[in-house]
């Protein structure tokens, strides 16, 4: 039986991805429905598993599927991790998205799944709050605070409970990475969070996700029921916003999750002290957490070793080669 493979993402599906996979299914093909890689000028994409490698043709449409099984439909792509799109990226938190299955949790094991967790549990929380410290990693829903700095403040707050919060509002015109993640990877997602609450002490989490994310919404719950077992003790749940752009904020969230109408809180106190429920409590964007798998998997110098940190190398060369050139010591161009 041929396998296919076919995107579930939201945008996907809205370009005709279910009237695609269910034509296959019809003609006797076994579908796999993945996230999506990306690419939506090439959706609705269809992936076909064959001795040279998954072949993927797209767009295509229902009607399609006769020329495609014989192997001569034009828009025939070959393998779609060699288009010039994707053969000139470097995919960390993106890996499997677009490859995997997002709820079929032994793809998510045989591609390194689950690894970055092990080795957290198999150091003391200080030495993986210093593996974040290290990496680099900063926020990356915008603000650009250091992970690591946080999660440092959280670990040395005394308290009988804390808190992991998921900030996957994502409110801004435009924006659509936190909900591919979540619909295409969502086990990576739930990793980071279980690592970050061995790391500072904390038992459960909230994914806090817009209402306007459905597929994200229905993705993330059924992955957290599944991924129970992996993450235990730890404990997941997901709490869906009212459509609130407000509730972006990381305070308004807060108060959000614990029932009452979103609103800015003042600082001092910071949420790392005194957040969700008064509890010290680390709040992050969807991708920052979706970043901690592989510090911690691979070690931090391979996650600085890119990004920021390769950028300012990169500055900081291009800057010594301009002071050499003008014939002085140093100092800005």
């Amino acid at each position: 039986m041929t396998r296919v493979h076919i995107s579930a993402d939201m945008a996907s599906v809205a370009l005709g991805a279910d009237a695609l996979a269910d034509a296959f299914a019809d003609a006797g093909c076994a579908v796999v429905r993945t996230g999506s890689r990306g690419l939506f000028s090439i959706e609705p994409l269809v992936e076909i598993e064959t001795p040279e490698g998954r072949i993927g043709y797209g767009p295509v449409a229902p009607g399609d599927v006769a020329a495609i099984l014989r192997g001569d439909h034009p828009n025939r792509l070959g393998p779609v991790d060699q288009l010039p799109f994707f053969a000139k990226q470097q995919r960390f938190t993106f890996a499997r998205c677009g490859v995997n299955d997002p709820l079929d949790l032994a793809a998510y094991a045989c591609s390194g799944g689950w690894r970055g967790l092990a080795a957290a549990r198999g150091i003391a929380p200080q030495a993986v709050v210093d593996a974040i410290k290290a990496s680099g990693l900063r926020g990356r829903g915008g603000a650009g605070f250091p992970t690591g700095i946080k999660w440092q403040t959280v670990l040395a707050a005394q308290a009988d409970e804390k808190f992991i919060v998921c900030n996957a509002d994502e409110g801004d015109s435009g924006t659509f990475a936190d909900r591919m993640l979540m619909e295409g990877d969502p086990y990576c997602l739930i990793e980071g969070m279980a690592i970050a609450g061995h790391a500072v002490g904390a038992g459960h989490g909230y994914i806090y996700i817009r209402s306007e994310y459905p597929f994200a919404i229905r993705t993330m719950e059924a992955a957290i029921l599944r991924a129970a077992r992996e993450i235990a003790p730890f404990t997941l749940e997901v709490r869906v916003g009212a459509g609130a752009y407000v509730c972006g904020e990381e305070t308004a969230l807060l108060d959000s999750i614990e029932g009452k109408r979103g609103q800015v809180r003042a600082k001092p106190p910071l949420p790392a002290i005194s957040g969700l429920f008064g509890k010290p409590t680390v709040i992050n964007n969807v991708l920052s957490l979706a970043a901690v798998p592989f510090i911690l998997a691979h070690g931090p110098e391979a996650y600085a070793a890119v990004g920021f940190g390769h950028y300012r190398d990169r500055v900081r060369i291009f800057r010594t080669r301009i002071d050499e050139a003008l014939g002085r010591a140093g100092g800005e161009p």
